[in-house]
């Protein structure tokens, strides 16, 4: 499924003290030697403190007791190795394998106080934030890793398992760590969901620089789910797909006033404009994004039907008004308390008659109702924590019927609902394979943490989309003349003619 990240990612014990995140001192001492010998005449002055010594990797013994503790949390955990779908190479270089030949992946543990940074707290931030910083890599199919959690929750939900694993894991050091845990990125300041804090929220996640999201999403820059004809189209052929998705469901003519809210990179208004003869009005809250896709239009020649503008959704003027409006990725960053807000702003914005298309992440559907001791372990676990704290801050994802309710008590009356869910899990994998392939580009251009948070999260939410934990809808809301018409044909056969 995706590629294997072993051409990616440094050997076991090449991190920290053997790692990524440990050799800055190292750096820097190599920086100040090339300063004070960059003149010629001084350099037979230099002494040799101010040599960087070699890294000297750890030679760890093949057995140790914290060796041992670490095989018993894993079984104790996951079952005998024998059992596992996939492999565990430890800091001493010994590996477990599995019965498979060719394991889905390959756990990787860089020092052996790993398991106690990743499991104690038992949380899922604790695991998330010793990836980060490098305590474990994943050789392989790293969706296939996150799928672990069912195992981590069984295993840790039982509090007789969880106190032997607990006193394996208060066997392993504390002090032999690669790099700190990241520093939260998550805005700190602020109301939750006032237009400043969300500024904040958004910038923290897409500003991250154009040219790492080149690197992995398609030509146009199109950060949301595709649209597959077939699972086997490329990433362009299926962004494509749905920008003229999109633009059909909408019934855009040449002409009318179209608005696209968080408009990304400017992909879907140069596609309503250059293929639909529209004006477009894009709104984003991102500066990068912003003047890349201004940038991008002027290319394109098409600065007289489509304007990018950074701007809250809240704060458009009153005399603006459209035709048709699509919001696509937008409502997760809402907030459900400000959704009948989101709703009866876009209502104002939209003429009599018009569309409005929602695109957004919704908490799937057909879920059992959880017992109460897997509710309160939920709880401590921390359900997005991860997310919450280092992707997407601030981000709510609402259930579909909240999104049709809230709509309608708007003023909308709903007229087609499309699920894209398997859309989003390929999507998500055709973008961790172009990430992992270009892993030396992206760690250049954004960093090491960067890397591999946007590679976790990708990851775990293929996972998501796949199990049917996360779904993603396409709502299409009219606003009713006042005789009750709306532009909506009988049939939907001119959205596939």
């Amino acid at each position: 499924m995706q590629r294997g990240f072993v051409n990616h990612i440094r050997a076991p014990g090449a991190h920290g003290v053997h790692g990524h995140m440990g050799t800055g001192i190292d750096r820097k001492q190599a920086r100040t030697r090339r300063r004070l010998t960059d003149d010629p005449a001084q350099a037979s002055e230099v002494p040799d403190a101010h040599k960087a010594p070699a890294p000297t990797p750890p030679i760890y013994p093949k057995t140790s007791r914290e060796f041992e503790a670490a095989r018993t949390a894993l079984e104790l955990i996951f079952g005998p190795p024998e059992e596992r779908a996939f492999a565990v190479q430890f800091w001493n270089g010994e590996v477990d394998g599995t019965n498979d030949p060719t394991p889905a992946f390959t756990l990787v543990l860089n020092h052996p106080g790993t398991l106690r940074r990743m499991l104690h707290p038992p949380f899922e931030l604790s695991i998330c934030e010793a990836f980060i910083a490098g305590d474990f890599d994943v050789i392989g199919d790293i969706e296939r890793a996150t799928a672990l959690e069912s195992d981590l929750r069984g295993g840790l939900s039982s509090p007789f398992r969880l106190a032997r694993i607990t006193r394996a894991l208060l066997t392993l050091p504390v002090g032999d760590t690669p790099a700190p845990h990241p520093v939260v990125r998550a805005p700190e300041s602020g109301a939750l969901h006032t237009p400043e804090r969300d500024a904040a929220a958004v910038r923290s996640h897409y500003d991250v620089g154009n040219d790492f999201y080149k690197l992995w999403l398609d030509e146009r820059m199109v950060y949301s789910c595709g649209y597959f004809t077939h699972a086997d189209a490329s990433l362009d052929d299926a962004q494509e797909a749905k920008l003229e998705h999109i633009c059909r469901k909408l019934r855009l003519s040449p002409g009318e006033r179209m608005l696209d809210v968080g408009c990304g990179w400017g992909g879907l208004i140069m596609h309503a404009a250059e293929q639909f003869g529209v004006s477009a009005v894009g709104i984003t809250l991102s500066y990068e994004q912003a003047a890349y896709a201004r940038e991008r239009i002027r290319e394109k020649g098409l600065e007289s039907r489509c304007t990018v503008e950074v701007r809250d959704y809240r704060h458009l003027t009153a005399d603006q008004d459209f035709d048709k409006i699509a919001s696509v990725g937008m409502v997760e960053h809402v907030g459900r308390a400000k959704l009948p807000v989101y709703f009866e702003r876009l209502f104002k914005y939209l003429r009599p008659g018009g569309l409005l298309l929602n695109h957004g992440i919704v908490h799937a559907g057909g879920q059992r109702k959880s017992k109460l001791r897997d509710r309160v372990f939920e709880r401590l676990w921390g359900d997005n924590a991860f997310i919450n704290t280092y992707v997407f801050p601030d981000g709510e994802l609402p259930e579909l019927a909240e999104v049709v309710a809230t709509a309608e008590a708007a003023g909308f009356e709903t007229r087609d609902a499309e699920s894209l869910r398997e859309h989003y899990a390929l999507t998500l994998r055709k973008w961790v394979q172009k990430l992992e392939a270009e892993h030396d580009a992206a760690v250049a251009s954004a960093g090491e943490e960067i890397y591999r948070i946007w590679r976790l999260y990708m990851a775990a939410s293929a996972y998501g989309f796949a199990s049917g934990r996360l779904a993603i809808d396409q709502v299409l809301l009219a606003k009713r003349r006042d005789d009750g018409s709306s532009e909506i044909p009988l049939t939907r056969a001119d959205i596939y003619a």
